[in-house]
């Protein structure tokens, strides 16, 4: 059975930073990617970033990107999201995903919401960043 467990969320002031951690069980890791997704009040949900455990290939999407970094610790089955510069509308619940076996173009193309490869889900985590 996979299992993700989100940590590392909090209260951060603009401008703060904060790592978020995702750990895995459950799967054969090198099968498998691990991605970010975040939902705000009332929006939809959104992807930020994915990882993927057999090469180390990473991507971020726009809302994110040169403000996060995503990296994995094998050994520990666990990926994280540091996350800089935060901003007020970065306050979000943050879920971390895992899915595949898949090729780079269909990951990204499940960050941006248009297949279901991500589909084994964690609890999220909150994020509040304060103006």
């Amino acid at each position: 059975e996979v299992q993700l467990q989100a940590s590392g969320g909090g209260l951060v002031q603009t401008g703060g930073y904060l790592r978020l951690s995702c750990a895995a069980s459950g799967f054969t890791f090198d099968d498998y990617a691990i991605a970010w997704f975040r939902r705000a009040p009332g929006k939809e949900r959104e992807g930020l970033s994915y990882i993927s455990f057999s090469d180390g290939t990473t991507h971020y999407t726009d809302s994110v990107r040169g403000r996060a970094t995503i990296s994995s610790d094998n050994a520990k089955n666990t990926v994280y999201l540091q996350m800089n510069s935060l901003k007020p509308e970065d306050t979000a619940v943050y879920y971390c995903a895992a899915g595949g076996p898949a090729n780079p173009l269909e990951y990204i193309a499940a960050l941006l919401g248009a297949t279901g490869v991500f589909n084994s889900w964690g609890q999220g985590t909150l994020v509040t960043v304060s103006s």
